[in-house]
């Protein structure tokens, strides 16, 4: 991705835009976690529910500290095994450092650590992780290309990032850190 594009991306982010991105397998849409007003424009967006929550991306764990505290070493060790790497991860927030709105109706955060080069460097380049959910009205099949994106939300989104899906056929897999369950292969 060159400046120009990542600079775009930024100016709507910054702005409490809502973007939308190539990730591991589907295209995402993202906005700034930590600003209500973007959380809320997204989920009518997609036309779904608070309640259920949403995933953070991150370009690495710095940039999700604040949930790391407390965590046993063997479940620092088990992040750090599978990130960078498609797998989203339910960690307990029990300070409640993520907004509701990111959260749902949860005691836990869904997050990945992206191995995706766009994901990452969006997440560098904002100095922090950005709420990740499939590109698509709720019940609709995820977008899979940037002409599916546009057909879904046309001129809705702030800005589209142009990029590569990764390899994944399907979105990536959910473990709940605390039980170690799987939720979604």
């Amino acid at each position: 991705m060159n400046n120009w594009h990542l600079n775009q991306a930024l100016r709507a982010l910054h702005g409490g835009g809502v973007i939308a991105y190539p990730t591991e397998a589907v295209w995402g849409l993202g906005c700034d976690p930590f600003n209500a007003a973007a959380i809320e424009r997204l989920l009518e967006l997609k036309r779904r529910p608070m309640h259920k929550g949403l995933i953070l991306v991150a370009s690495d764990m710095t940039q999700i500290k604040p949930l790391l505290q407390g965590l046993s070493d063997d479940q620092l060790a088990q992040l750090e095994a599978s990130w960078p790497g498609p797998v989203t991860w339910l960690i307990p927030d029990p300070r409640g450092w993520a907004p509701e709105g990111v959260r749902g109706r949860h005691s836990s955060v869904a997050v990945r650590v992206s191995a995706h080069p766009v994901v990452r460097a969006l997440c560098a380049a904002f100095g922090g992780p950005l709420v990740s959910t499939s590109a698509n009205r709720s019940a609709a099949a995820p977008a899979r290309s940037k002409l599916k994106v546009n057909t879904y939300f046309g001129s809705e989104l702030d800005y589209v990032v142009p990029g590569a899906l990764g390899k994944l056929e399907r979105p990536t897999q959910i473990c709940d850190l605390g039980s170690k369950q799987l939720i979604r292969e």
